[in-house]
């Protein structure tokens, strides 16, 4: 919205509007204009019209949405407080054009209660029936995790002592499993059979990860890719600067012994470093799903891919943090291929498994136990907003000394480890 844009609104009710008045649901700062006795009687005898005065629609310094907002929650207000069985059955948000040049009304009148909200154009008085305004848009179908390809560090670790990490290329091998991948997303998508499918990519700015995602997007017409979002979260672990290969591998001994998780590279991160920055990454995909980011609202579409091009550790904390995996889970797992991927798909109410695309020996083999394999069968059948309350996280798991409580009561004894205190 510009700066010099007001604002208008529109609602209808099924009851009286004093109340509202009396309660200061219409956003007015003063009785001039609409506010009148006379004018108040007229709006509500016939027509059911007021007219705020220009100060009130000139409140450039706040946005659309908290103004509606607040309206709204007026409105609410008034209703509970008269105690009469009123019901909102719709309210209209419009912007409209400078107040100085014209003036939006509040208009009470009887409707439809099916009736939806509505969004107006600030050019005309006519105004569109846009029937999905506040409908939540529709999640992608997939959200697909893919390392890059061979990169110069993977065949050669001295390549870290005289290159930043972030200018590690691909090899000539790299490219071609970039290429590979870039067909096989294609091809697993196209097997859906669906006409209007396309793919949005984010990716770690590094420069191995830019040339997978290159070689990934050979495989795509243009109009097929929504878009593609540079994403600095996505980035490796960072190991510290230009790093010594002697002092590396004494490091890596060290973060073998000391756990993978929170061992902490010097001048560089620990995996829980890694986890608190993806924890912020994925409210923001999480933001983007919801609010649809990725298509045009009059092109929205059920066969949206979401592409992630990232690193090995980065896409196993990823996955953690959205699964909710423990420490001990993680680092069971193991890391992605080059060029490798693992596909989130969609199950029947709108959450996120592994087990819809891949197998439970494939889950297996990436290092997932049974239970966290029953944990991807729950997530196809299970609504958003539930909870798996078997889910080996939830709780009775972190407590050893049940089954040993069941087995020493079968022989009337208790095991010294229940009783001692640690």
């Amino acid at each position: 919205m510009g700066a010099r844009q007001g604002f208008g609104w529109q609602f209808n009710c099924k009851h009286d509007t004093s109340a509202m008045h009396a309660h200061n649901c219409f956003p007015s700062t003063s009785r001039r204009g609409c506010c009148a006795s006379a004018t108040r009687a007229s709006m509500h005898s016939s027509g059911h019209f007021c007219t705020p005065h220009t100060e009130s629609l000139s409140c450039l310094s706040r946005s659309f949405y908290q103004l509606s907002a607040s309206l709204e929650t007026n409105i609410v207000r008034c209703f509970h407080a008269q105690k009469a069985p009123s019901r909102l059955s719709s309210l209209h948000l419009s912007s409209s054009r400078p107040a100085g040049f014209r003036r939006k009304c509040f208009k009470c009148c009887a409707a439809s209660p099916s009736q939806n909200f509505v969004g107006y154009s600030s050019d005309s008085d006519v105004f569109p029936d846009v029937r999905d305004v506040g409908v939540r848009p529709p999640r992608p179908k997939r959200i697909i995790l893919i390392r890059h390809g061979q990169s110069e560090g993977n065949v050669d670790e001295s390549a870290y002592t005289r290159i930043p990490d972030s200018q590690i290329a691909l090899t000539e091998t790299g490219w071609k499993q970039a290429l590979r991948c870039g067909q096989a997303v294609r091809e697993m998508i196209e097997k859906d059979g669906e006409d209007d499918w396309s793919v949005y990519f984010y990716v770690s700015p590094y420069k191995r990860t830019l040339q997978t995602l290159r070689g990934i997007g050979r495989a795509f017409d243009r109009n097929r890719i929504a878009g593609v979002r540079e994403e600095p979260r996505l980035r490796e672990q960072d190991f510290g600067n230009f790093q010594i290969r002697e002092k590396m591998l004494k490091q890596k001994e060290q973060r073998a012994r000391y756990g993978r998780f929170f061992y902490r590279f010097p001048n560089g991160e620990s995996a829980a470093d890694v986890y608190d920055r993806l924890t912020g990454f994925r409210e923001t995909l999480r933001a983007d799903i919801d609010l649809g980011r990725f298509q045009r609202p009059e092109a929205r579409s059920r066969n949206m891919n979401l592409v992630i091009v990232s690193h090995g550790l980065t896409l196993r904390i990823f996955l953690m943090r959205w699964y909710k995996w423990t420490v001990r889970q993680f680092e069971a797992l193991n890391n992605f291929s080059n060029a490798g991927m693992y596909v989130m798909q969609l199950g029947d109410y709108g959450r996120y498994s592994l087990l819809v695309h891949h197998t439970r020996q494939e889950l297996k083999d990436f290092g997932l136990t049974d239970a966290m394999i029953d944990d991807q069968e729950w997530q196809i059948h299970a609504k958003i907003g539930e909870l798996n309350f078997d889910w080996i996280t939830s709780g009775p798991s972190f407590f050893t000394h049940f089954d040993k409580k069941d087995e020493a009561a079968s022989h009337g004894t208790v095991p010294h480890d229940v009783i001692k205190t640690t």
